[in-house]
């Protein structure tokens, strides 16, 4: 595969979010997972003891281990890890996860650029089918090994573990 320049801006952050449902009114962040271009990742688990899909029971409770903060108290982590930079904050379907961290920042303004970067759509735009990103998802090991990259090295429906993979398939496509 041709890898591409990235040609925007280095000043760049891979985020996921988990969250307790797809319905933005009903649901909240779970958890948040960030990675930088130079490796240096956060992890945080945030406390909820509501109401979540059944799809999350399933998938992301079992998952969620770390001791919970508070949502002010990840707020602050969160900005003191990204610092005063504002990279663009890249995330595989963008729009949940800029929703959810709309959501935990409230009024406080986001650590990052408000303009996120959708990688999806960036598949789309290459002539990728941006389904086959999602590791579950038949002929998804067909793009991970054309563009060498070993899913057993990332635990998946994790904020972090989604982050890291979106960094290393960045990077992989990208001249980084």
């Amino acid at each position: 595969m041709q890898k591409l320049k990235s040609f925007v801006s280095d000043n760049l952050l891979f985020f996921d979010t988990e969250f307790s449902s797809l319905n933005p009114y009903l649901g909240e962040i779970l958890s948040f997972g960030a990675i930088k271009v130079s490796g240096e990742s956060l992890y945080l688990e945030l406390e909820y003891d509501g109401p979540v899909d059944d799809w999350t029971r399933q998938h992301i409770i079992p998952k969620l281990k770390e001791p919970k903060v508070s949502r002010v108290e990840a707020v602050k982590i969160i900005k003191g890890f990204i610092g005063s930079v504002k990279p663009f904050a890249v995330a595989f379907v963008d729009n949940y996860d800029k929703i959810y961290s709309d959501k935990l920042f409230a009024e406080d303004e986001l650590p990052f650029n408000w303009m996120t970067v959708d990688f999806s759509s960036i598949l789309f735009g290459m002539g990728r089918n941006p389904y086959l990103f999602l590791p579950d998802t038949e002929g998804a090991d067909i793009f991970y090994k054309e563009i060498g990259v070993d899913l057993s090295e990332f635990e998946l429906h994790n904020a972090l573990g989604d982050a890291c993979l979106l960094r290393k398939v960045w990077m992989k496509m990208f001249e980084c």
